[in-house]
């Protein structure tokens, strides 16, 4: 009996140190998500957050181990609301609940003053949208962005427009946020130096539709181009007043403007607009086809344009986080800074101060109320 005994009491031990092990094995790590859920960019945040849920399984069947234990990705998802306030109080969140890094945010007027909070913590900050140059502009060791800045998308567009479209009248607006502030400015500025001509420059609420005022003031310029730097939802609606007031000259627009909701709101009016947004629409390789058809599979309907930069900013932590082969913050910040990552966008790598490098762009135009490709510009080696 006492041999038994010794012997059940072996087993359970056994047992015990078995289930230990098990719990040991799988270690959640948080990754904070933060995205515009509701309002006007509510669509494009939905988008972006079921890539994001495509990365973090497809991270997890890689069967990352650190130290031991199998790394169990978990998105932690949270409505910004594309508010300030809001953003600072979803940063504070993310930091309270651990979170290994943060992508985010869509808004560069969220995701700005949110870095301040993030670079305190030492957490590493992916933004899948924040364009504003101010946002690296800072230096904070903590800050990357998965897209181009916007004063390289300025360049570039206003170099379209000048060169390409032979505008000899410019007028522009902007939105007054720190995204569409920032781009009209440096657009207007690379405009001059290329010796092109702008006719008039207006500001607007980011909240309005009301346009009358403006709009007569540029229909006395009778410009060739209106350029707007804003987001899609109100870009739709100016189209739609540019053909009220008769005014004829294509509307140029920013990164976020080409997508299905800028069609629906602009309608036949949308045709002609023209818009630079970053990565190559011709890129069509086994591992983007793959995400698309996971994508739809699970989500149903045609994935946003920035899905892919969405699943790619979860990759390239996940990389970063493999390379460091810790959860350490200080280290997962320098193998950021060192990463070299093939995503569904292309070769993903950063600059010292967090932006990417060798950044690609596509000019795109709708015809009959359809986003349709009609350059790539830059990726220089």
């Amino acid at each position: 009996m006492k041999l038994l005994d010794s012997l059940k009491l072996l087993g359970l031990g056994a047992t015990m140190l078995l289930s230990l092990h098990a719990m040991a094995a799988d270690r959640t790590v948080l990754i904070g998500y933060a995205a515009p859920l509701t309002g006007a960019s509510g669509s494009i945040g939905a988008s972006l957050v079921h890539a994001a849920e495509i990365a973090v399984d497809d991270a997890n069947r890689q069967a990352i181990h650190i130290d031991g234990d199998r790394l169990v990705f978990k998105l932690l998802t949270q409505d910004d609301r594309s508010d300030p306030r809001t953003g600072l109080l979803v940063a504070d969140y993310f930091v309270k609940s651990g979170v290994v890094g943060v992508i985010g945010h869509w808004n560069s007027g969220v995701g700005i003053p949110a870095s301040q909070i993030y670079k305190n913590a030492d957490i590493v900050q992916i933004a899948q949208a924040t364009t504003a140059h101010a946002y690296t502009e800072q230096s904070f060791p903590t800050t990357f962005r998965i897209v181009p800045h916007d004063d390289e998308g300025a360049s570039y567009t206003a170099e379209y427009v000048v060169r390409q479209m032979k505008s000899q009248r410019i007028a522009i607006l902007d939105d007054q946020t720190p995204f569409g502030a920032g781009y009209a400015k440096h657009f207007a500025q690379m405009v001059e130096s290329l010796k092109g001509n702008i006719v008039s420059q207006f500001g607007v609420s980011s909240r309005t539709s009301d346009f009358n005022a403006v709009l007569r003031n540029i229909q006395k310029q009778n410009p060739d181009v209106v350029f707007f730097g804003g987001l899609d939802a109100q870009a739709g609606q100016l189209a739609k007043e540019l053909k009220r007031f008769d005014i004829k000259a294509p509307l140029v627009s920013v990164g976020g403007t080409v997508g299905a909701q800028y069609l629906k709101i602009a309608g036949e009016a949308g045709n002609g607009t023209v818009a630079l947004e970053p990565g190559q629409p011709s890129y069509k390789g086994a591992p983007w086809q793959q995400f698309e058809r996971a994508y739809k599979s699970r989500f149903g309907g045609d994935m946003g344009l920035y899905a892919p930069f969405s699943y790619d900013a979860v990759q390239v932590l996940v990389a970063a986080i493999k390379q460091a082969n810790s959860l350490d913050r200080q280290r997962i910040i320098a193998a950021m800074h060192q990463v070299r990552h093939n995503g569904l966008t292309g070769a993903i790598s950063f600059d010292a101060e967090g932006n990417l490098s060798n950044p690609v762009f596509t000019i795109f135009e709708v015809k009959n109320q359809k986003w349709v490709p009609l350059k790539v510009i830059g990726g220089k080696k």
